[in-house]
């Protein structure tokens, strides 16, 4: 499936030869698509340019893929990004999910897997902004008050807001499956279908990342309690509220 012509895709590759190929097979299927051939000039142009989708080499001269997808992220923390990569280490893996990769494509690859990733991310973007205009906005979490729009975490001390903490777009999303299953076991196979799109080791090693960050902005009221439900998911559940018994 082919998509419109105002998809614009910035592409970061220092391989100029890989990077035209791509630039053009992409081109080929509708998206506009930017080449830059390393991480500063990747990030200037994505300063200049309004993107939908970023696509990154991790090994560069200058500045490579992590650092810009740092980069990128200070400035819009909702843009999906891809990084391609001739490592296959599993730290470096996760740690480009932790900087909030949403795939990870090792090279050499398939140029159709490539298109069908990107199409697949770009679907799962665009149904989570039309699920995000129709969910229930704001959740109670104890003392805390999550804004699912805003994706903003509050913690009320004596009725005044003490703390403010902005999650990232799929933070926001899965604290507010965890709010809609509050009490309730939280399958990871579903967490990670929905959110990361595929049930795979390393999206769930990502997820894992996530908990991690979720259990941390929640830790300003003992009565939340985020565990581990052995070879199924998590549980969140919140001390003295009904069905929160263990």
């Amino acid at each position: 499936m082919s998509e419109s012509k105002s998809t614009r895709i910035l592409l970061v590759e220092d391989d100029r030869n890989f990077g035209d190929v791509l630039r053009s097979y992409l081109e080929m299927h509708n998206f506009d698509v930017d080449l830059a051939i390393d991480g500063i000039d990747g990030f200037e142009q994505f300063r200049r340019v309004e993107y939908d989708l970023c696509i990154l080499d991790v090994m560069m001269p200058r500045k490579d893929g992590f650092t810009l997808a740092k980069d990128i992220r200070s400035k819009n923390s909702e843009i999906p990004i891809i990084f391609l990569t001739a490592k296959t280490l599993k730290e470096d893996i996760v740690e480009g999910f932790k900087i909030g990769a949403d795939d990870y494509i090792t090279k050499p690859f398939n140029s159709e897997e490539l298109l069908y990733r990107v199409q697949a991310i770009l679907k799962r973007s665009q149904r989570n902004k039309e699920e995000q205009e129709s969910q229930q906005e704001e959740y109670n979490i104890g003392k805390y008050t999550f804004n699912y729009p805003l994706r903003v975490l509050y913690l009320k001390s004596a009725n005044e807001i003490s703390e403010k903490t902005k999650l990232s777009p799929k933070e926001a999303m899965l604290l507010r499956m965890f709010c809609e299953q509050r009490n309730k076991v939280l399958l990871r196979s579903d967490a990670l279908t929905k959110i990361w799109g595929e049930d795979n080791y390393f999206t769930a090693r990502s997820m894992d990342v996530f908990i991690t960050k979720i259990r941390k902005y929640l830790a300003g009221d003992d009565s939340i309690e985020i565990s581990n439900i052995h070879g199924n998911g998590f549980r969140m559940i919140v001390k003295g509220e009904a069905g929160s018994e263990l």
